[in-house]
């Protein structure tokens, strides 16, 4: 059960990548930046801002290599950041042929992604926001 949720995080975490910047009449900024987790740069991931008065339209980026860059909506944003590691792969038939998909979980605890603490404030221009995170929960 566990590994599906994972799957459906990052199917939801490729789709904010995809729309990054997709946002209509909304003012937008640029928001760019590093993650690490204990001190080491994040391989890849996802970073999603979703306005925090729930109005307007949400953004997000894939971090690669421990950056990210975004187009994001100005004002106060909830920011939920994401970091999938591969824990095994599986068939996606039940055929010898079958191609093979990587199975993902979650690494960082949930105060950084569905149970959010963090937040941003984007202002006009460009911003810049490094996050250091912890595995600590």
């Amino acid at each position: 059960m566990r590994i599906r949720y994972a799957g459906r995080v990052a199917a939801l975490a490729a789709a904010l990548a995809i729309l990054a910047g997709c946002g209509g009449d909304a003012e937008m900024a640029d928001v760019s930046g590093t993650v690490s987790v204990d001190g080491t740069p994040a391989a890849k991931g996802s970073v999603a801002f979703i306005p925090a008065d729930g109005k307007g339209p949400t953004a997000g980026c894939e971090i690669v290599n421990g950056q990210y860059s975004a187009k994001v909506p100005l004002g106060t944003a909830k920011v939920q950041i994401r970091v999938p590691k591969v824990i095994g792969k599986r068939k996606l038939y039940n055929t010898p042929d079958s191609p093979v998909q990587e199975t993902l979980a979650e690494v960082l605890p949930a105060k950084y992604h569905n149970k959010t603490e963090l937040t941003f404030d984007v202002k006009p221009g460009k911003n810049e926001k490094n996050w250091e995170l912890t595995l600590t929960k």
